[in-house]
């Protein structure tokens, strides 16, 4: 919270800190399923941590570590996969595509222009349709980059990374607006039929230890429990029907 209302390195810092063994322990997990070392990996995680210190709101109400999972996770993977080719290029068409670079300056200085792809085709003595598949292989042979910037902002840039939706943010977004609702529903209950329903589920009271703590018998918070669930479910839909487009 306090770096939120004043963001300062020296608390990005101490928030680093304080939650490196969460890196760690992902960095060791990912690295049994790699051949990249582990050290690697870890330097890699705390850009991640980084990220999401900067992107967390202690307002949403979910536990930081649950929030940072997913960007240190994912800032490994991102660098798993741009070290990797996502399209295999057999053997051949590689070694074509090479022969093909080799020609394309052959024939640019015997030409004195850039030559067209039939006559690079031609040299190389394939036809025309194999040595576009092979341009095409070797051109979408390495993802795109997350990082890669989408739209320029006045002040700022977007990447591709964050137009892509976390799943797991989205859940726990979800989450935390039924919980709002629940709460304020449950706020709109007279106070014991409140204390009833809070005793019982939120607190995990049998129906006679929340009938002592409220001054009733054990029936009436029975009844006290079904009409305030009722008088929640209305208040629900009502809400529902007035936010729905």
């Amino acid at each position: 919270m306090a770096y939120q209302q004043n963001p300062s390195v020296a608390l990005r810092n101490k928030l680093v800190r304080l939650n490196a063994g969460l890196v760690r322990k992902i960095a060791h997990r990912v690295s049994h399923q790699c051949a990249e070392p582990y050290e690697d990996l870890e330097q890699i995680g705390y850009l991640g941590l980084i990220r999401a210190i900067e992107r967390f709101n202690p307002a949403q109400g979910c536990a930081f570590s649950s929030f940072a999972v997913p960007y240190i996770r994912g800032e490994m993977l991102h660098f798993l996969r741009d070290r990797s080719s996502s399209v295999k290029v057999p053997r051949r068409w590689q070694d074509l595509q090479k022969e093909g670079q080799k020609a394309r300056v052959a024939l640019a200085k015997d030409l004195g222009r850039q030559p067209v792809d039939t006559e690079i085709a031609e040299k190389l003595g394939i036809c025309i349709q194999e040595w576009r598949e092979i341009k095409m292989a070797v051109k979408n042979r390495l993802p795109l980059s997350l990082d890669a910037t989408v739209s320029q902002q006045i002040d700022s840039s977007i990447t591709l990374g964050e137009t892509l939706p976390d799943a797991h943010y989205q859940t726990l977004q979800r989450l935390e607006e039924d919980r709002q609702q629940l709460l304020h529903a449950l706020g709109q209950l007279e106070e014991k039929t409140r204390a009833a329903i809070e005793f019982v589920f939120f607190n995990d009271l049998s129906r006679k230890e929340a009938a002592e703590r409220i001054g009733v018998s054990p029936m009436t918070v029975t009844r006290r429990i079904q009409r305030g669930l009722e008088q929640m479910v209305t208040f629900l839909q009502l809400q529902t029907l007035q936010t729905d487009p």
